[in-house]
Formats: structure tokens, sequence, C-alpha cells
């Protein structure tokens, strides 16, 4: 049995689709089908039931697909094993971001990923959070950094932190010299016109589920996913935005905003997911470790 052949069979199994697990392992698609069916022909099974819709597992698939996983794993274990008695661990981990994160974090992980893990290799991903699930499931991303992450049977999330969400708009030159800006009441905060990212986006949940609890709904302005769009506009003078601090900070010009508190106080709860399916090898876990360390030195320091 070629370990290339099942690495292909167990990706088209998880994806349900030959087309995505060719954009997924950057194979084409003939070539990726002629050694599934090489698999196939040798271990004289049917393995997939190939339709329109993509391919689904049969009872054999699913068997060799529950196997398939404990095999790469272990493949990768043995790798790392070989990588520590070289000195170090080797092997390729893939990080997801929300965009507000990135900014302030990116530097610092790399420069700590490198630091312990120089045999290693790291690539880091922005994204919303609804949409690094879905990369987690399919093997795009090993680890993600997520807001509010909705339980799923596939991926195992733990708590990082809450984040306070502020009312951000321009300063003006009446609130420059402000000492401290007076907080703003959730109420309050529904009658003024808010940039916000679209649904299904954390904050626009958590924000609307907020104020419907208190008989209110906000005053959408504009909807646009991306933080450093939606800081433009808030400072273009388009309404106010709820972000968190690190957006903020993260900005080219934090000094043009000025944040206030909300009463009762709005949070986005920060996450960190991995696949319950593929267990993560030690270069993962220790990537895991830190980014919990990353995100504590920013924390201090803020």
């Amino acid at each position: 049995m070629d370990l290339k052949q099942l690495e292909y069979f167990v990706r088209v199994a998880e994806l349900g689709s030959f087309t995505k697990a060719s954009q997924a392992l950057d194979v084409a698609q003939p070539a990726l089908s002629r050694q599934v069916r090489m698999l196939e022909v040798e271990l004289r099974q049917n393995l997939l039931i190939r339709n329109g819709r993509g391919a689904t597992p049969t009872e054999a698939g699913k068997l060799l697909l529950e196997h398939g996983r404990g095999i790469l794993h272990q493949v990768e274990r043995a790798r790392e094993e070989l990588g520590r008695v070289r000195g170090a661990l080797a092997g390729r981990v893939a990080i997801g971001l929300p965009p507000s994160l990135a900014r302030v974090m990116a530097v610092p992980l790399t420069r700590a990923f490198r630091a312990q893990l120089p045999q290693a290799s790291i690539s880091i991903s922005e994204g919303l959070s609804t949409h690094m699930q879905e990369w987690l499931r399919t093997g795009r991303l090993d680890i993600a950094v997520l807001y509010n992450a909705m339980p799923s049977p596939d991926i195992e999330i733990t708590p990082l932190q809450d984040e306070e969400l502020l009312l951000v708009q321009l300063r003006t030159p009446e609130t420059a010299e402000e000492p401290i800006p007076r907080s703003i009441t959730l109420a309050e905060v529904a009658q003024l016109p808010l940039v916000i990212p679209s649904r299904p986006n954390a904050i626009r949940m958590h924000v609307e589920t907020a104020m419907a609890n208190i008989g209110v709904r906000p005053q959408i302005a504009l909807e646009i996913d991306g933080v450093s769009a939606i800081l433009d506009l808030v400072a273009d003078g388009a309404g106010s935005a709820l972000l968190s601090r690190n957006a903020v900070a993260s900005s080219l010009r934090p000094s043009a905003y000025r944040c206030r508190a909300v009463l009762p106080p709005l949070s986005t709860r920060l996450c960190l997911a991995t696949s319950s399916v593929r267990p993560a090898t030690l270069t993962q876990q220790t990537t895991l470790h830190l980014i919990s360390r990353t995100l504590e030195a920013l924390n201090a320091a803020a």
C-alpha cells in the first residue's frame, strides 16, 4: 500500500470531492483519481461511491479511512521522532488567525516559532472564524484561533481569553482632549449607524443577540468584512464600529479613533481550535503552546 495513495484517498474521503481534494493537495485531478483507483485495484475493494455531487466512502472505505488517518499520523510522528534525533522537531504547521489578531500576533509568533522550531516551517492565513472552521475540517489548517467558536464533533476547542468589544468612533477636535471617554449603553449604541461585518461573522451575531436581549436592533449603516476596511470607513465618517482594542491598536493610525466602553459589557471569546479527527503532531502541540504564550505576552504588554 503506497502512502501517497493512502493520503490521496483520505483527503478525498474527508472532503467528499475529487475536485476539492485535488485543490487541497495541489495535484491534478486525473492523477489523483488514477492513484485512488490503483489503491482500489490493489485492495480489490471499491472504496468510494462516485456520483455527480462528489464521492462518499463505501463500508470498506470507511474502515480504511479510520485506519488511514492513524497510519498517516504515525508516519508524521515517526518523521518528527527522527527529527528529534537530529536535535529538532520538523514538519509544517498551518495556522489561521482572525485579521484583527494577525496584525499584532503574526510577527512575534513567527519569531518564537523559528527560535524554538528551527527545522519546522509555518504558514499563517487570515480568515473569518466561520471560514477557518471549515479549513480545519478540510485539512487546510492545523490550528486556528477563532472568535466565539461553535461546538462541533470534528473540532476540538480550547478557550483562550475573553476580549471586550468597544465602541470605536472617529476622534474629532471636540473629543481629542477627552481624558477618559465616557461609557455608552448598548441601547444608545443601537441608535448609532454601525459599520459592521456581514452575517455569520462572530462579532455581528454576538451584537445582534445582545441587542435582541434588551429589545433593540442595530442600525446598520454598512456591512463589510475586514477590520481594516471597517476602520477606514469609521475614519471616513461612515459610522461607528464595535471592535476589540487589539483591532484598533493594530490599525495604521490608532490615534485617529476613540474607544468607549459599552454597558452592559460586550465580549467575544477567543479560542484555540484543532481537528478532533486528526491528532496533533508534536510540532503542532508545541505550536499550540507558542500561540498561548505569544498571546499572554501581547496582553502583558498592552
